[in-house]
């Protein structure tokens, strides 16, 4: 997604600047073009030295405003040259001055001379950014088409203040960058309210033991944010994932559970108000019978563990969704993936099906990549070679409107 595109950073006066520094080295490694415009305030807190050897390129400031490239301004050349470009961190300054279409730097006539989607990341101090004239420059530029934000999340803050302001983490950026390309801001599911399980359930024996499976959360919550970037109305009901995976995103709902009757709770009471149902998450089959409220010795462990079934949540989404929505599950398989995946979806009274295999290299669960085959209920397939789990998540949703297109096209 990220391989020869023109990716074009500009960076404001904040301490978030440094996080913009694994932003730019993940784009060169992924194979981008990166560019960075530094502001006058940027270069306080990170040098062109700095970004110049991360991006493997000439980091530009306000003194190269004025230099030629083959007889063309630097703006101009910049502004055509990008695919996408990102702010990172927004100030309060440059925010008021995009808002009102000032241009009195390398940074803001660039952006005025551009016409490719606008990725803002704003960060600074929470009572900076609760500001009413802040607050309203930033609901403006929501209104206009350009700008896709990530809005700054909740921790603490470089000034002590745990509060509202600080930026979006740089796992989260390359994911909406990532997301943008593919879409070029489309938002084909605006106001779509789309419930998405993920991560793996636990089933406990005691406080310290659990049945469980090597599910990290890492598909579902590239389905979450890629429907989140394409409008949708997110509801994200996931069981323990990976730590790395942490903060997730203020842009969507995510409610954590932990055992299989938790995720069915949760599901079912948000299941009814959804236009679309995505079962990613890898729920328990079977649970302990007993369990035991303090940790078992070594020598009272059972050597025959008794268990009994749960609750099959797909299947009881199948029995009750209306004709309006749309039911996605996922078979992971060894082997032959089709054929088990088309009798899922005809026994589970599902729409879509994706075979997923988890016996390959880069698929399944806990790898960063994925690979499947698609199968709606006319049984029409597509298939989708190894490829980041956002470039499938992406993909899928491209499937599902098909599929929900065509049966308004038929009635």
């Amino acid at each position: 997604m990220l391989k020869s595109k023109s990716v074009l950073i500009g960076i404001g006066g904040g301490i978030a600047a440094y996080k913009v520094c694994e932003v730019i080295s993940f784009l060169f490694q992924a194979g981008a073009e990166v560019r960075v415009i530094l502001t006058e305030t940027a270069e306080q807190f990170i040098t062109p030295l700095t970004v110049a050897t991360l991006s493997r390129h000439q980091a530009y400031t306000d003194h190269d405003f004025w230099q030629a490239t083959h007889g063309r301004p630097l703006h101009i050349t910049l502004a055509e040259w990008a695919d996408i470009f990102l702010i990172a961190p927004l100030t309060a300054n440059t925010l008021a001055k995009l808002t009102y279409g000032l241009a009195d730097n390398l940074l803001t006539n660039t952006v005025i001379a551009s016409r490719c989607p606008i990725l803002l990341a704003p960060a600074m101090n929470t009572e900076m950014w609760e500001q009413a004239t802040v607050q309203r420059n930033w609901q403006q530029l929501q209104d206009n088409p350009r700008y896709h934000s990530l809005s700054p999340g909740t921790g603490l803050l470089a000034c002590d203040r745990l509060g509202s302001g600080r930026m979006a983490e740089p796992r989260e950026i390359i994911s909406s960058l990532q997301s943008l390309l593919y879409t070029q801001g489309t938002q084909d599911l605006k106001g779509k309210r789309i419930v998405i399980s993920g991560g793996g359930t636990r089933e406990h024996i005691d406080p310290v033991r659990f049945l469980g499976n090597p599910s990290t959360g890492k598909m579902g919550l590239a389905l979450a944010e890629a429907a989140s970037e394409r409008g949708a109305i997110v509801t994200f009901i996931h069981g323990p994932i990976a730590p790395e995976l942490l903060p997730l995103s203020p842009g969507y709902q995510s409610i954590a559970v932990v055992s299989a009757e938790e995720m069915e709770a949760a599901i079912l009471s948000h299941f009814f108000d959804a236009d679309i149902m995505i079962m990613s998450a890898a729920v328990a089959d079977v649970k302990p019978i007993d369990y035991c409220d303090y940790k078992l010795p070594k020598k009272e462990l059972p050597t025959n563990l008794q268990l009994e079934a749960v609750t099959d949540i797909l299947a009881k989404l199948g029995e009750q969704k209306k004709n309006h929505q749309t039911l996605v599950g996922f078979a992971a398989q060894t082997g032959e993936i089709v054929k088990p995946a088309l009798e899922k979806l005809k026994r589970k009274n599902l729409d879509i099906i994706v075979a997923n295999p988890v016996d390959k290299a880069k698929a399944g669960f806990g790898s960063n990549n994925n690979q499947g085959i698609l199968i709606n209920k006319k049984e029409e397939q597509k298939t989708i070679n190894s490829c980041s789990k956002l470039e499938l998540s992406h993909q899928l949703l491209d499937f599902i409107n098909h599929w929900r297109h065509s049966k308004i096209e038929n009635g």
